[in-house]
Parts: C-alpha cells; structure tokens; sequence
C-alpha cells in the first residue's frame, strides 16, 4: 500500500491522477482511528474531495445522495482530522488515518459505522488486544462479576493494585535477566494487565496512553 500523505497533508503531496475512480468518478474511502485501528466507516470521495482534504487536513467526501461535497464533521463537529492517507496496490481504494474528534464517526450516534452484529455474534472484534482488554476491564469495574479476578483487583483500590504492578515488574526484570523469552512474553502480559486495570481504577482513557506512545516516535 502506497503513502500519500503523513502528518502534513498538502495538495502537492499525492498525484491525483493516480488514482483509478470509477464510471462515476468515485473511489471508495475507508476511515481508520489512528490511534486504535478502529475502522470507522467507508464512504467515497472524487478528485475534487480529495483535493480539498489535501489542502485542508480535515476529511472531505462525495455525498452520493446529495449529490455534493461533504465536509465530515461540518454540522456535527464530529470533524476527521487527517493523520495520513495510503492507496492500494490497484489505485483504487483509499486508506485514511484519522482523529476522529468527539470519537463519533457514525451518523447513529456510534463511534463506528461497523457496529453492528450478527445474531449470533456475542461482540464485535476488539480493534487491537490492548483495547479489547481494557474495554473488559472497565466493564468489570463499571458492571462487577461474581467471581471476577479484575473485579476483586478493583475492589482492593490502589494498594492491591499497585502492589500487583510491583510484583509483576520485579518479575519481568528477572525474566529478562534470565534470558527466557517465553517467561518474558507471559510476564510482560501479566504487567500489561495489572497496568491497564489501574488505568480503568483511575477512569484514564487508554486512548490518552496511545497519544504519548505517538509522542514517542522520534
């Protein structure tokens, strides 16, 4: 999958004649959270759409049954600021990594387009494990199971929280100082977890936590 774009789109940043649109001159666009990997929703955009995205940074798109330009966000302030955008192997199909202010992405009021399920579908697909995990985690806080380890954790409050991080860091030195790879990984996961429930306990948003690992690419 090819670049167009990274961090500060312009109009000269992508060859627009590159891009294959179709019989109506549309090429499908599929918004992804920059942050998570959540896919938000698929919409289309034609050169004059993605131009304007280019030059200003927020999403634009071709609104099929309006017959119009579609500034996302224009009267929701549910706005799609651009992170990056990539084309296909076919030129035919747009990728685009956004912020998604206000996290609603949906006109129904959800954060993504793909929220529903299959009858028999007991969840939708977690958009990375650390997010899925968390996601369970402040369910166990916010509706308690009988029975539930993360639920007895939040009971203790910080001290058996925290003291459970300790461990579990202690515990990852030694993995690491022994050279034991499988150790490592199951104690890393362990430190993963312990961490993400203090995180719930604190009511701090995961997603906070992805913006400073993004701060760190340097």
């Amino acid at each position: 999958m090819s670049s167009l774009v990274s961090d500060h789109p312009s109009s000269n940043a992508i060859p627009l004649d590159k891009i294959r649109y179709n019989e109506q001159g549309l090429v499908p666009a599929i918004a992804q959270d920059y942050l998570d990997g959540t896919v938000l929703m698929l919409a289309w955009m034609n050169k004059e759409s993605l131009q304007k995205t280019l030059e200003t940074g927020e999403v634009w798109y071709w609104s099929r049954s309006r017959q119009e330009l579609w500034h996302k966000g224009a009267t929701s302030g549910h706005f799609q600021k651009v992170k990056s955008i990539r084309y296909d192997c076919d030129s035919d199909a747009l990728l685009i990594t956004i912020e998604q202010v206000g996290d609603i992405a949906c006109h129904k009021g959800e954060r993504s387009c793909f929220h529903q399920l299959e009858e028999n579908e007991k969840a939708a697909p977690p958009a990375d494990t650390l997010s899925g995990l968390y996601e369970v985690i402040c369910q166990r806080r916010d509706h308690p199971v009988e029975g539930s380890y993360t639920r007895k954790l939040l009971a203790g409050g910080d001290n058996k929280i925290l003291k459970k991080i300790g461990e579990e860091s202690a515990e990852v030195v030694m993995a690491c100082k022994d050279d034991e790879k499988e150790a490592i990984a199951s104690e890393v996961a362990d430190l993963f977890y312990h961490t993400l429930v203090a995180l719930s306990y604190h009511h701090v948003d995961i997603k906070d936590v992805f913006r400073k690992l993004q701060e760190r690419k340097k």
